[in-house]
């Protein structure tokens, strides 16, 4: 299993308030789905946060994203190990691939694939 990215994501009623502020730091908005914004370095664009106020299909806000190579045998080994599922594996409308997994400590972490 190959890991591509992680990406924080943070919950927060100001979204735009908090792109501005990232903006200061040099980042650059490469996402916007009105729920998420993504920002960005855009010398390193793997180097991302998340701004969320909800999330449009979850049950609740992620901790963090992991975006992987192979969702479904993440997806497979993951349910394998007994770990909670907090929103099972679909498709989703905004072109990824995805599942949402509580870890040791309660964070929920979306496990994603791009499609």
């Amino acid at each position: 299993m190959t890991i591509r990215r992680v990406v924080p994501n943070l919950r927060t009623e100001a979204v735009e308030e908090n792109r501005n502020f990232y903006g200061l730091l040099g980042f650059e908005e490469v996402m916007n789905l009105g729920w998420i914004s993504t920002v960005a370095s855009p010398s390193s664009p793997r180097d991302q946060v998340s701004f969320m106020t909800r999330d449009l299909t979850g049950p609740v806000v992620p901790d963090l994203s992991v975006e992987v190579d192979d969702v479904d045998a993440v997806y497979a080994v993951v349910r394998e190990s007994g770990a909670e599922i907090v929103h099972p594996l679909q498709d989703e409308e905004w072109g990824v691939r995805r599942f949402f997994v509580r870890d040791p400590d309660g964070r929920v972490v979306n496990v994603l694939s791009h499609r």
